[in-house]
């Protein structure tokens, strides 16, 4: 299986590292925008550096553009995707995308995976909640093992929506807010991450710490029970 990366941003990057763990370097294709950034990462990981075309070629290929340039990146690789005849599956990580709306822009009825990732996936500390969509099932269980290096995996129902939000309470336990995990900032003050179903159960949050991205997901109370968050962590 190949595993093609269209976005090696600080999101796309890290899984990415992950994934040559998983399935092997020689195994991963890496494509950005900006040429230098794709071939630096791919000397330091021993994968392959390539356009969006190669990339788009792959088993799995894995978005990792800005949700706002998503339309304009499949709109390109419509024709290319569109004259495949082998299976392929697209693996999102876009926030606020569904993916009936990426198979709109994609052109087509393709597989699609949809993961919001952390950071830490990168040296295998992150939490990645999923979905799917027409993925046979084999397929599915070949992109987790190959994602099984960047953390714990959790499938989610998509639902109706997924938006983008952060809630901090420095207060303390506000409303609603009893029993969630606390976290603590540099200078120790009390913060509260709120979970704030939005239909999805995936809803990325950032910035949690001054001056570090930590972008995380809404879990499901039973995915809060299994894994708190741990103060200061």
């Amino acid at each position: 299986m190949r595993y093609g990366f269209i976005g090696c941003g600080n999101m796309g990057g890290a899984v990415a590292r992950a994934v040559c763990r998983g399935a092997g370097a020689g195994q991963v294709v890496l494509a950005n925008r900006t040429a230098a950034k794709a071939e630096a990462l791919a000397k330091e990981l021993g994968c392959t550096a390539a356009g969006n075309e190669a990339a788009a070629a792959c088993d799995f290929v894995f978005l990792g553009v800005k949700p706002q340039m998503m339309a304009g990146v499949l709109a390109e690789l419509a024709p290319r995707l569109a004259a495949r005849t082998d299976p392929f599956v697209l693996v999102s990580m876009a926030a606020g995308l569904s993916m009936q709306r990426l198979r709109q822009m994609a052109g087509g009825e393709y597989p699609i995976v949809r993961m919001m990732p952390n950071t830490p996936v990168a040296v295998g500390a992150g939490m990645i909640q999923y979905c799917s969509l027409g993925v046979p099932a084999d397929r599915l269980e070949t992109w987790r093992q190959a994602m099984a290096p960047a953390g714990r995996l959790e499938e989610v129902a998509e639902g109706r929506r997924l938006q983008p939000r952060r809630v901090h309470d420095p207060g303390g336990a506000g409303a609603g807010g009893a029993g969630l995990p606390r976290r603590r900032d540099r200078r120790g003050a009390g913060r509260l991450r709120k979970d704030r179903r939005d239909g999805q159960g995936m809803t990325p949050c950032h910035g949690l710490r001054a001056g570090k991205e930590n972008t995380c997901e809404s879990l499901s109370r039973s995915a809060q029970a299994r894994w708190p968050t741990r103060a200061g962590g």
